[in-house]
């Protein structure tokens, strides 16, 4: 071989070698500042700053019955008494609003709870709104004119004096995770729609997994081939292809135009996912039951064995471990699509924990749809918390396919 040839083939593999090492750590660094970017955004979400309230309940008349106590005004009087200068009406509002306006729900759920502290005076932390909070964490610049930013002057003083005063908390955000959604960012969450994405997933998983291994099976070895199973495989292989909004097209026409099921239930969203992940398990466990080696089907029939002995005792569960990782990697995209789930409604804004499959819900990647497009500034750091925590579960989900996959992978 040619000395010159020779040096010049090295020198392209070297070259090659360097493109890839190029390319992965490129890609690494996008997607490091990408999560960086989303991490670093998400922080205000992980913590909440709550004001310390003497709620006095003592001079309650005995009637009263414990839902009928007007616990917004019972906060306004405690916040009041801090600010006894404060006699103007219009200021007095002013002053009032600094507090969200679930304070009076967290506090007639705590004494529900606790009864024994009706007739007496007690602290007890109330949130503030989001705007209040974003000033605490450094948010909202003082510099600017009084006109260009969402906190006056007034409020910024009684903030300060709040603060010098001792009264203000700084707390890890418990309803980000345990809440549902709510039109206040300082109490919003993902929980209800994280348990809507998963019930929806179980239903998808029961539903596309039987029917599309089942397909495979019969496509790759008792279907006769002919021209109609050619076509069947063709637009099998089509529909993995197929922009996930026309499924929720189609889910809309059928089954809730057609069928009339409800709009917005885990049940329809797992349908019309199902729909989409048919093809990617049909097509992956067909690859699976292809790469079993025919040494094992040609011995089982050798002993004796019936096509349908073979398939399911012999191919079958050398496939499974390929069949599973289809599986999983078919759900992992499907646990992340919004648009279809759009389509059938479940956009809509629901604050409830969802318990079953036709209960009202939303699913994870829509909550961060509907966050994004919100336009309280406290919303763009729930909008990050939330997407970690999707891209959390979607590594999760492949990690339980390449674990599955190397334990039980079969080298032939």
């Amino acid at each position: 071989m040619n000395k010159n040839n020779f040096q010049k083939r090295h020198r392209a593999e070297k070259r090659f070698k360097a493109y890839g090492l190029f390319s992965l750590l490129a890609a690494a660094t996008m997607l490091a500042s990408i999560i960086g970017s989303m991490a670093y955004k998400a922080v205000p979400a992980f913590n909440n700053y709550t004001l310390n309230l003497e709620i006095d309940m003592s001079n309650l008349s005995p009637l009263d019955k414990v839902e009928d106590i007007n616990y917004r005004g019972l906060i306004r009087d405690s916040l009041f008494t801090i600010f006894p200068e404060i006699q103007d009406r219009s200021k007095k509002r002013k002053l009032s609003k600094l507090i969200s306006s679930s304070s009076g729900y967290s506090l007639r759920d705590f004494i529900i709870e606790n009864p024994s502290y009706i007739n007496k005076k007690f602290y007890f932390n109330v949130l503030f709104t989001d705007d209040s909070d974003l000033f605490y964490k450094g948010y909202v610049d003082t510099s600017l004119p009084e006109n260009e930013r969402r906190i006056d002057n007034d409020e910024v003083l009684w903030l300060e004096n709040l603060y010098s005063l001792g009264r203000v908390q700084n707390k890890i955000s418990s309803n980000l995770f345990l809440n549902g959604d709510s039109r206040e960012p300082e109490t919003a969450g993902f929980f209800g729609a994280t348990i809507g994405s998963l019930i929806t997933i179980f239903v998808t998983l029961i539903l596309s997994f039987p029917i599309g291994v089942f397909t495979a099976i019969y496509l790759e070895n008792f279907a006769v081939k002919n021209r109609i199973t050619d076509f069947i495989e063709v637009n099998i292989n089509n529909l993995a292809a197929v922009p996930s909004i026309i499924f929720g097209l189609l889910g809309l026409a059928v089954f809730i135009n057609f069928f009339g099921m409800p709009r917005s239930i885990p049940l329809v969203g797992g349908l019309v996912l199902s729909l989409m992940t048919l093809p990617t398990i049909i097509i992956t466990t067909r690859s699976a039951l292809q790469s079993v080696p025919p040494s094992i089907r040609e011995a089982a029939l050798a002993m004796g064995a019936s096509e349908m002995q073979v398939v399911f005792q012999h191919l079958l569960p050398a496939a499974l471990p390929g069949i599973f990782t289809g599986t999983i990697i078919g759900l992992a995209r499907a646990f992340g699509e919004s648009a279809p789930l759009l389509l059938i409604g479940m956009v809509a804004f629901i604050v409830d924990i969802p318990g079953s499959i036709n209960d009202p819900a939303t699913a994870l990647p829509v909550q961060i749809y509907i966050w994004a497009d919100s336009p309280e500034r406290a919303f763009v750091a729930k909008t990050s918390a939330a997407t970690l925590i999707l891209i959390g579960l979607l590594i999760i989900i492949n990690l339980v396919a390449v674990i599955l996959r190397k334990r039980y992978e079969v080298k032939w």
